[in-house]
């Protein structure tokens, strides 16, 4: 069945928005045939939807198999002592960690997600994703916490993660590194080593001040970290540089690379990193767990100011109140209503389905696509999120 629509706005995204615009699309696949502008008169339009219409939102960043530890972790601790308490708690069934990472699978879909970026150290939730109606980037993440004696145990416990997954048709897999501070130089080689060339690549990014000062220096908390854990640390050479710097040395340019968190990222890493990559670098904020864990944001007047490619992510509910990106759009709105609607609603949607190379069918409102078709309202008279704006998901 065809049906045509109208609102007050639609956000195609690709182009620019449309007021008082109409949209066909056909009902039972949500494919987008058309749209444009409402004419008095125009015949077969069924239903009127204030507010606006957009595409469905993309999560490029999530660890959807944390879903069991919401509420566990107490926000505002910093990130060392976030990720003792990740590494510490256990004991739970497996039975509430699949009932957790289904229900928030769902929640997801719910709430207009349609793809999700999503971290995996294990299998917990690979039959979850071959059953979802959402689409699956799945990055299989390695660490050794730069302990070249832990190399080849990494390897063979994530590499067996790895291979075991079965992505549905349209999800993807990748082998992932975690962080600069957890990754050794040949434990980055062979993560590359076991990527198809069109792979896309997730790293975690200058989360903190101290990852940063580990790397110039030598300081800050990590060395007492790594040792409270029971690591050798004695024979790290700091690079004298940002954390990036050394993750860019055996990164691979020619993929795509994903930068997460970026909360300590400066012009200067912005500009370094457009000069090297070949293949196309995102950066994904997830501003709620940036709050939740570190209380603080980062620059987003540098990331416009580069004119960087700049996608949204909920991370996990360890670090987060909700796997929502219309909540994310609310922090940004509430705390940097400076950046206009249009960009933030280019940041939920296409960047991220061009981040995940899902951008052929999601993304944009485009004839041809299927991006799913969600209905925000109300929104305030300059478009911003209001901490009252719902979402309507109408295909």
């Amino acid at each position: 069945m065809i049906r045509s629509i109208r609102a007050d706005s639609l956000f195609p995204i690709a182009s620019p928005p449309i007021r008082d615009g109409v949209l066909t699309f056909v009902e039972e696949t949500g494919t987008v045939l058309s749209l444009g502008s409402y004419q008095q008169g125009m015949p077969d339009v069924d239903t009127y939807f204030p507010g606006i219409l957009i595409p469905g939102f993309i999560n490029a960043h999530c660890h959807l198999e944390l879903s069991h530890l919401a509420g566990e972790i107490p926000s505002g601790t910093g990130l060392l002592s976030f990720l003792q308490a990740v590494v510490r708690l256990r004991d739970f069934s497996a039975d509430l960690i699949r009932s957790a990472l289904e229900a928030q699978d769902k929640a997801m879909w719910d709430v207009g997600i349609m793809a999700v970026g999503d971290i995996s150290n294990k299998l917990d939730t690979a039959e979850c994703k071959r059953n979802s109606r959402l689409r699956y980037a799945t990055f299989v993440e390695f660490f050794d916490f730069l302990q070249p004696t832990l190399m080849a145990r990494s390897v063979a416990q994530y590499r067996d993660v790895f291979g075991a997954f079965q992505p549905k048709p349209g999800d993807t897999l990748s082998a992932v590194p975690h962080a600069p501070y957890s990754v050794s130089e040949d434990l980055f080689r062979e993560i590359d080593s076991l990527n198809p060339p069109d792979a896309v690549v997730s790293i975690h990014n200058q989360e903190t001040i101290h990852e940063d000062l580990l790397f110039r220096n030598g300081g800050g908390d990590f060395p007492s970290f790594f040792r409270d854990f029971g690591l050798d640390f004695s024979a790290f050479k700091p690079t004298g540089k940002a954390s990036l710097y050394y993750a860019l040395q055996y990164l691979n340019p020619s993929r795509k690379n994903l930068f997460v968190h970026n909360t300590l990222t400066g012009a200067e890493e912005l500009a370094s990193v457009a000069a090297w990559t070949r293949g196309g670098a995102w950066w994904v904020t997830c501003p709620n767990a940036n709050l939740y864990i570190e209380n603080r944001l980062p620059d987003y007047r540098l990331f416009l100011d580069a004119k960087a490619n700049v996608c949204l992510g909920t991370d996990s509910l360890s670090s987060n109140w909700t796997l929502s990106i219309l909540d994310e759009l609310k922090t940004l709105s509430r705390f940097c209503s400076w950046i206009p609607p249009e960009t933030l609603l280019k940041w939920a949607t296409l960047n991220g389905a061009e981040a995940l190379g899902m951008a052929q069918t999601l993304g944009s409102l485009e004839p041809g696509k299927t991006p799913g078709i969600l209905q925000l309202y109300p929104v305030s008279t300059s478009g911003h999120f209001l901490p009252e704006t719902r979402v309507r998901r109408i295909a």
